[in-house]
């Protein structure tokens, strides 16, 4: 397997975030890994300034939903119970805790999202369908 680039820097991740820890620091440069290729599966044209910002804000969302510090990121709904010590989050992207995903503002800044459109593959093969 080929060398995988980032677009950003744990130090990217960090400014306007918080300080990692070392742990923190480890997990993030391989996340920054996996966005870059989530990113290009999607918009592998978008402006590499964007690229960045999109790949702080993943991992920032996932660092966040993996420490133990109270609410995830991105938490629609939360519930918690003291004893049988019950805790639950709705995540407004429905993904899982510590999960890449572009957001919805994510992928309009990479330039992709909710598109109207229609498509016919016959047209595609130049076949003319009469009535």
């Amino acid at each position: 397997m080929g060398v995988i680039n980032s677009y950003a820097t744990t130090d990217d991740v960090a400014n306007g975030f918080r300080t990692l820890t070392s742990e923190e620091a480890e997990i993030c440069a391989t996340l920054l890994e996996e966005a870059a290729v989530i990113i290009d599966g999607y918009a592998p044209n978008a402006p590499e300034d964007r690229k960045m910002v999109a790949s702080c804000r993943m991992v920032r969302r996932a660092l966040a939903s993996m420490s133990s510090q109270g609410v995830p990121m991105g938490a629609m709904q939360g519930a918690m119970t003291a004893g049988p010590y019950t805790q639950s989050w709705t995540l407004g992207s429905g993904s899982s805790a510590g999960e890449l995903y572009l957001s919805r503002l994510d992928k309009s800044l990479l330039g992709i999202g909710n598109r109207i459109g229609a498509h016919s593959p016959l047209e595609d093969e130049g076949v003319i369908v009469d009535d």
